[in-house]
């Protein structure tokens, strides 16, 4: 794909991207969002804040610069970039963008170790990666367009009801304004707003927690302290009022395919993608194991629902965990969902499918007791409300 020159040149950086990858995004998205503030709508401010946002690219940048010989080994991270770009409506005219603040900014930084040939060898290498997600991008958005009930870009939805699930997640059911039928979408994907506050356009993700084939969508959003998009939902968004969304996405789904037991593990607003997955698998008969871990009855989500899927199907198996629970709570066990707990609802041979969300700490614990029980790696999965981030803690 690139020349002998482009690949050495690309692969002699790896060693600096290492050193410096951070500090060479955090300088890119300083001068992209300042130079073209219009795309600030493409970015949460949190994970700008947090520096979330320029660690993941500093990731994904190392890891395109020390496999760019060898792109096979990036196959399996590229549905997830697809998926999230076609979500937030990323265009092909944003990647000329992108590339030209990349490039700036590894210039800027590196100072006189960019040199011409490093900068040319660069923006080669991106070109191709451009054009590949470009491609793949636009398969995307056809294969929406073309699906029963599916669109292009943003689509106005009413909000039709509004429940309150928990002292912190609201559920919002979203109809379609035209009367048209909804893009049937996979468990575990989610959907995009397009949302105007204070005259400023911005673009969250949140996760479908219903099952599909409904004439609605349902989100059920968190409160988030400080969080502009959350905060206008619960508060000013009411029965009747009108939002725009995109198509769902993403590729956290579940297989409901596989012959294997089903195993969800959940904490705080990480239930959501699971209550879809959980409405789809109960009525199948697959073995569900439904753990979810909370700080206490209060702001525990769907509670009563999985508790009724559970009384209809004798498959579904729910654990609550509560870490703080109050005097009239009733967990079934109090603490935190650790590799004991988990190897105690397991099947013996640990040949299940173990689905996991929630914080960062959370995840980290979760996806290390299944390694240490011994569920296969690849029958692991997780996703993050937010940039993807390494798991691993060593």
């Amino acid at each position: 794909m690139f020349s002998a020159t482009t690949i050495a040149l690309v692969k002699a950086t790896v060693p600096v991207l290492k050193e410096r990858g951070e500090t060479i995004t955090s300088h890119f998205y300083a001068l992209m969002l300042c130079d073209y503030p219009e795309l600030k709508a493409f970015f949460n401010e949190a994970h700008q804040a947090s520096g979330n946002q320029a660690r993941a690219l500093a990731g994904a940048v190392l890891a395109y610069a020390s496999h760019i010989d060898q792109l096979d080994a990036l196959a399996p991270a590229l549905p997830r970039i697809v998926q999230k770009h076609v979500a937030l409506g990323v265009q092909p005219e944003h990647y000329p963008v992108v590339g030209r603040c990349l490039l700036q900014a590894i210039r800027e930084v590196l100072g006189t170790a960019a040199t011409d040939e490093i900068i040319a060898a660069w923006g080669e290498a991106y070109a191709g990666l451009a054009k590949l997600l470009i491609d793949a991008e636009e398969q995307v958005q056809s294969a929406n367009a073309a699906s029963d009930g599916g669109w292009r870009g943003s689509r106005p939805l009413r909000v039709a009801r509004k429940d309150r699930e928990s002292e912190l997640i609201t559920s919002f059911y979203l109809e379609p304004i035209d009367g048209l039928p909804l893009q049937r979408f996979s468990p575990g994907q989610y959907l995009t707003l397009v949302l105007e506050i204070e005259g400023r356009e911005m673009r969250r993700h949140y996760s479908l927690s219903d099952a599909p084939g409904k004439p609605w969508y349902r989100i059920s959003v968190k409160r988030e302290t400080g969080g502009r998009a959350s905060n206008w939902l619960h508060d000013q968004a009411v029965v009747g009022t009108a939002l725009k969304a995109n198509a769902p996405s993403g590729d956290f789904v579940l297989d409901q395919e596989a012959p294997r037991p089903l195993v969800l593990v959940t904490g705080g607003v990480g239930i959501t993608p699971a209550m879809s997955m959980l409405e789809v698998a109960a009525p199948t008969g697959r073995p569900v194991h439904f753990i979810h871990a909370a700080r206490h009855g209060g702001v525990h989500a769907f509670r009563e629902r999985v508790q009724r899927l559970a009384a209809t199907h004798s498959n579904v198996q729910p654990i609550f965990v509560y870490d703080t629970p109050r005097t009239d709570d009733e967990p079934h066990t109090t603490g935190f969902v650790t590799e004991a707990l988990l190897a105690q609802h397991l099947p013996e041979d640990r040949d299940v499918d173990l689905y996991f969300l929630g914080p960062k700490p959370f995840m980290q614990s979760v996806y290390a007791s299944g390694l240490a029980l011994g569920i296969p790696t690849h029958q692991l999965r997780y996703e993050f409300f937010g940039p993807m981030e390494p798991l691993k803690t060593t």
